[in-house]
C-alpha cells in the first residue's frame, strides 16, 4: 500500500516559481492552504483540499472566492490560540492518515515562527510521520532510525546533522566526506555541519536520539 502525501503551503516566505515547480513535479493526494499560503492557490488557479487559518492575512477577495467553492473544507481559528497554524495544519494532515507531509513557505524572515515550524518535524516523527520542510535552498527531516541519502536525489551539495536531543548515540557516516564510526553527538557542537556526500549514496546511522537532516544548495 502507497503511503499517502500532503502537501501543505504556509504563510512564510512562499517563493512562487520553487513552489509552482515543486508542485508541478512532486504528487499530492491532499492539499493544505494555511492562511497566507492561500494568496498563492487563489494567484495560481489552484483549489486547495483544506483551508486553515485565522485569515488576518489574506486578502478579502481570496477569501470570498474559496467560500464560494463548496469542495473545499475549511478550518477556522482565531488568533488567541495555543498552536500556530501550521501546527494545526500538521495535526489535520496527520489525524487523517497521511504518512509523509511536505512544508513550503515555512521559513522567512520570522525565525520564532521558522524554529516553531522545525519542531513540527519532532511532533511527526513521534507519530511515526515524516515531514520534510523546504524552500529553494534547504531540505530539512528529522530522523531517529537510518537514512539513506543517494547522490543521484540529495538536495544541493551539503549535509548537516544537528542534534535536537541532548545527544545522539551510535552515530555512524557512511559515504561521506567525514565519517563517523558508532560517535555520541551532542547539542552545542556544530561538528555535523556542511558535510558531503562522496560516494553513491550515503547511509547515517544511529542508536538512540534524534537527528535534524539538512541538505543544502550553496
Amino acid at each position: 500500500m502507497e503511503m499517502k502525501r500532503a502537501v501543505i503551503l504556509t504563510g512564510g516566505r512562499i517563493e512562487e516559481s520553487f513552489c509552482l515547480e515543486y508542485l508541478e513535479k512532486q504528487p499530492f493526494d491532499f492539499y493544505i492552504a494555511v492562511d497566507s499560503g492561500l494568496q498563492f492557490f487563489y494567484k495560481n488557479h489552484l483549489n486547495p483540499d483544506l483551508i486553515v487559518g485565522d485569515f488576518d492575512s489574506v486578502s478579502g477577495e481570496a477569501l470570498h472566492y474559496f467560500e464560494r467553492q463548496k469542495e473545499v473544507k475549511w478550518l477556522r481559528l482565531i488568533p488567541e490560540k495555543d498552536d500556530t497554524d501550521t501546527e494545526c495544519a500538521v495535526r489535520q494532515a496527520v489525524l487523517q492518515g497521511y504518512g509523509q507531509i511536505h512544508i513550503l513557505g515555512g521559513t522567512g524572515s520570522r525565525l520564532d515562527h521558522m524554529m516553531a515550524t522545525v519542531g513540527l518535524l519532532g511532533m511527526a516523527l513521534e507519530e511515526n510521520v515524516e515531514i520534510l520542510l523546504l524552500d529553494s535552498h534547504n531540505r530539512a527531516r528529522m530522523i531517529d532510525h537510518k537514512l539513506v541519502i543517494t547522490k543521484k536525489e540529495q538536495y544541493g551539495n551539503y549535509v548537516s546533522l544537528l542534534p535536537v536531543t541532548p545527544k545522539v548515540t551510535g552515530v555512524t557516516l557512511k559515504g561521506m566526506k567525514y565519517p563517523l564510526s558508532d560517535y555520541t553527538m551532542v547539542s552545542y557542537k556544530s561538528l555535523g555541519v556542511s558535510n558531503e556526500i562522496v560516494e553513491d549514496a550515503a547511509e547515517i546511522y544511529l542508536k538512540d536520539g534524534a537527528l535534524l537532516v539538512v541538505e543544502s544548495k550553496d
